[in-house]
């Protein structure tokens, strides 16, 4: 395929990224609320609160949506369903998804893992269906697993995650060769200069 996704966490990282020059450049992955501010090519959502949220703004309707299924969600329509489900985060969900679907080289924004101070690291803190910044960082063991596993099973293609100068780097992830990390400044020079 030879073309580029980008796969949107909501990690405080991806910040100062202008997402919008992204998108002639690659195909969008995002996650929960950044259908806020922003409208990815496909939108992964796996949280309850968050996919009713999307249902109750009718986002699904007008935009490519995915979400595990749930008999919650049964009288919901414009819905793209997993089947089977995943039972994973949304983040790990949509970068699996871009897995799935032939992107030879896939750049991972936002999945900052460890919290700010031991304090909630999420772009939508303090908003709704979300815990608030004071809050004590979520535990990402899972999340962090779920990223290893992807980029394990797919060792045909090329994962660049972004982070910051001294961004936090999983010690297992230096065994994955398909795996690279690239800062924030020189991600912004090659695609998403202001």
């Amino acid at each position: 395929m030879n073309e580029i996704a980008f796969v949107i966490g909501n990690g405080t990282s991806r910040a100062s990224i202008n997402l919008s020059k992204l998108k002639s450049q690659g195909k969008i992955y995002g996650c929960n609320a950044l259908y806020r501010d922003f409208d990815p090519d496909i939108l992964v959502c796996v949280d309850t609160k968050m996919v009713i949220e999307i249902n109750n703004a009718k986002y699904q309707h007008s935009h490519e949506v995915w979400t595990n299924p749930n008999k919650l969600f049964h009288n919901m329509t414009g819905f793209n369903f997993f089947n089977p489900g995943k039972g994973w985060s949304s983040g790990p969900t949509a970068l699996w998804k871009a897995s799935q679907d032939g992107f030879d080289e896939i750049y991972i924004l936002g999945f900052d893992y460890e919290g700010i101070d031991d304090k909630i690291n999420n772009m939508y803190a303090d908003t709704a269906n979300y815990r608030k910044s004071t809050d004590k960082a979520t535990y990402f063991g899972n999340w962090q697993k779920q990223t290893y596993s992807t980029i394990y099973q797919n060792r045909d293609k090329r994962y660049i995650r972004v982070i910051q100068e001294e961004g936090y780097i999983p010690r297992e992830f230096s065994k994955l060769y398909n795996l690279k990390h690239m800062n924030i400044t020189d991600f912004c020079e090659k695609f998403a200069k202001i």
